[in-house]
């Protein structure tokens, strides 16, 4: 029987509140989030975490002093690997978890998976759109990890996936049902922001979040008013715009509410659980933008489960050791998109 090992990445979250500052540290060392040479990235990297060490230990208090991220990833890995098997029970399939900043890290997840001895392996991102900043950055990160046996394909993208698409849509659909059907509301397609430079030199994510976004919107006839927004922002860099405070402030000041999905985030964490559903929702409050409501992140909603499961065969049948899973393809001004250039490491 031939063994198949899938590695699902994710960033990672801290699971307690002593994880919270060398989390951070872990964040802003990665050269592909602030990048400076070493020397200076270090120490800088320490200085930050330091600074916002308190804010975050906060904001994880909310959710009980820890990061869901990681039951949420475990729960979609048992889906995965249940569905995987269930599609071909002539192979022994394993799904794995690598996360970039906390445990587990990749130097761990690559030890289990060369133990296991698989014949092939996929990296499978649970970030639906690439950037250098995550996708990028857990690939280079588990290949310097990595040095057991194993045919390697690695999905970079999934951003108009049907079952990605088809998750996002039904769990708007039924936020706005339960809600009543409220015709006074906007739909905002949230996602996490990232500087203006990084997209000018070549980064494909804005377009792939725009992507996605159109996609699920074709889906839902019913909510026409909709845009894009970008949340998360940190530091004095102009980012990607609109923001998501800016759009609930717009909406409100337009008598409107807000139904916000988080379109590029597949697990609730503190992005979704402390930012969305605590801070805008009080923002929308003060603002007047009523009502303002919330979709679930697709998690192991089985329509997305199905999309990871046909990303993973996909891959399993090209030769190609990095491509896009489906129809995507990045246009030309996007050069450091990986599915451009097939090979790992091309948007380092």
């Amino acid at each position: 029987m031939s063994k198949l090992a899938v590695v699902l990445f994710n960033l990672g979250g801290p699971d307690g509140p002593d994880a919270v500052r060398p989390f951070l540290e872990n964040l802003f060392k990665d050269p592909a989030i602030i990048t400076l040479p070493g020397i200076v990235r270090i120490p800088l990297a320490k200085f930050i975490a330091a600074r916002r060490a308190e804010t975050a230990k906060a904001n994880y208090a909310i959710m009980g002093g820890g990061s869901p991220l990681l039951p949420e990833t475990l729960k979609q890995a048992r889906a995965l690997e249940a569905s995987l098997t269930e599609a071909d029970s002539s192979r022994e399939t394993r799904v794995f978890i690598s996360m970039r900043y906390w445990k587990p890290f990749a130097a761990q997840t690559a030890k289990e998976v060369a133990a296991f001895a698989p014949d092939e392996i996929v990296l499978l991102p649970l970030y639906p759109q690439f950037s250098t900043t995550t996708t990028a950055s857990s690939l280079n990160d588990w290949d310097q990890a990595y040095r057991g046996p194993g045919k390697v394909r690695a999905v970079c993208c999934y951003p108009t996936e049907p079952g990605l698409t088809d998750a996002h849509a039904k769990l708007i659909r039924q936020t706005w049902e339960q809600a009543g059907k409220p015709a006074n509301v906007r739909l905002l397609f949230s996602a996490h922001g990232l500087p203006e430079k990084i997209i000018e030199a070549g980064d494909p994510y804005q377009a792939q979040i725009q992507a996605t976004a159109q996609a699920v919107a074709m889906r839902l006839p019913e909510l026409t008013d909709w845009s894009v927004c970008y949340q998360s922002r940190v530091g004095r860099l102009k980012w990607i715009g609109p923001s998501t405070d800016d759009e609930i402030r717009r909406a409100g000041a337009e008598g409107k509410g807000v139904l916000i999905s988080p379109i590029a985030f597949v697990s609730e964490h503190v992005e979704t659980l402390v930012e969305l559903d605590h801070e805008y929702a009080e923002l929308a409050g003060q603002v007047g933008c009523a009502p303002y409501l919330r979709a679930p992140t697709p998690s192991t909603e089985p329509a997305f489960i199905r999309a990871l499961t046909r990303a993973t065969t996909q891959a399993l049948g090209r030769n190609s050791e990095v491509a896009p899973h489906g129809a995507w393809r990045c246009p030309e001004t996007y050069g450091k998109c990986a599915c451009r250039y097939g090979a790992r490491g091309a948007a380092a």
